[in-house]
């Protein structure tokens, strides 16, 4: 099958195509046949080794990659099914978590796949796993939104900002959306009441105390700033899935905030983007029913073959990429 590989860590450009043996799926893992995979902050970490500190979790690898075909997000068709999986057949349309989803191929197990709704394309099916869990948990599960309240998304025109606008609109919270100027028209699309330019302004230069729930998903203001526009019980959801850091990255700002947190009444929490881990499928459950009521509509950005991987990752790597950039599998 065809596939994109990674033997060593490095840039986008050791990404290359290859042919490889087709997986087998074992007992309780599902073979999917992906039509399409969306490429994530995730995957260029990965494709890296950044952080240097991600090298000792057991997912990374400590000298290469563990993993030597890229991806996570995939959509696409059940093609086969190991002994003991039930609910799923041949032929089923399914969207979730499928490491090595950057090929024809990719094995997954039951519980990080859900049913594919019908109104969506395999590309934007695609771009629902990572970004949309991400959202949600940040603004529902860590977040606590509630309606009435203020919340503002820094990055709102990104992957998981699109996605967290709409979200926030779903929960009847007054959204402010903070995006470039080529992403203003679409972030007030999504639901935002307010949008704000930060090529003009600067979002916590704001009246003091004004947002309820603030999700970063940029980390270009330091905590202190953000928490000056926070209410005093307010939270901030730092987001430090984009975060580039040769030695600690994200874990850095998550050690910062932790420090900040035990000295202020206001709540300042880390997540990171979701990955195979927790109440994945019931999130992704979550969202998809969001989806098939009309709240919540996938925003595509960029879509390319799957032979350009290196460029999509080259893509979201550079930042303000707007909304998801999707690779479509033949």
């Amino acid at each position: 099958m065809k596939a994109i590989v990674q033997d060593r860590f490095g840039p986008p450009d050791s990404l290359r195509p290859a042919d490889i043996d087709r997986p087998r799926p074992g007992p309780g893992q599902v073979l999917v046949r992906v039509r399409a995979a969306a490429v994530n902050p995730y995957d260029w970490h990965m494709l890296r080794g950044d952080p240097y500190a991600a090298r000792l979790t057991p997912g990374m690898g400590l000298t290469r990659p563990k993993s030597r075909v890229a991806g996570l997000d995939a959509a696409g068709e059940v093609a086969a099914v190991g002994a003991g999986v039930r609910g799923l057949r041949p032929g089923d349309e399914v969207l979730g978590f499928c490491p090595g989803s950057f090929a024809e191929y990719a094995l997954t197990t039951p519980d990080l796949l859900v049913p594919k709704p019908a109104g969506l394309s395999f590309e934007q099916a695609a771009a629902v796993p990572v970004a949309a869990v991400t959202a949600l948990r940040g603004l529902r599960t860590v977040g606590r939104v509630r309606a009435g309240q203020r919340v503002l998304v820094n990055g709102a025109g990104g992957g998981v900002g699109t996605f967290a606008v709409q979200l926030a609109a779903a929960l009847d919270a007054e959204v402010t959306g903070v995006c470039g100027t080529g992403s203003t028209g679409l972030v007030r699309s999504l639901g935002a009441a307010h949008v704000v330019d930060h090529t003009r302004e600067d979002c916590t230069e704001g009246r003091p105390g004004h947002y309820d729930v603030i999700l970063d998903n940029v980390g270009n203001h330091p905590p202190s700033r953000l928490r000056r526009v926070l209410a005093p019980a307010g939270t901030l959801v730092a987001n430090g899935g984009g975060t580039p850091g040769r030695v600690l990255g994200a874990m850095g700002t998550a050690l910062r905030v932790a420090a900040l947190n035990t000295v202020t009444r206001q709540n300042l929490r880390v997540i990171l983007p979701a990955v195979p881990s927790g109440p994945a499928r019931d999130d992704l459950l979550a969202v998809t029913a969001l989806i098939g009521s009309g709240r919540l509509t996938p925003v595509i950005g960029r879509t390319l073959p799957l032979a350009d991987a290196a460029e999509g990752v080259r893509h979201v790597e550079r930042g303000h990429a707007r909304g998801k950039t999707v690779l479509t599998v033949a």
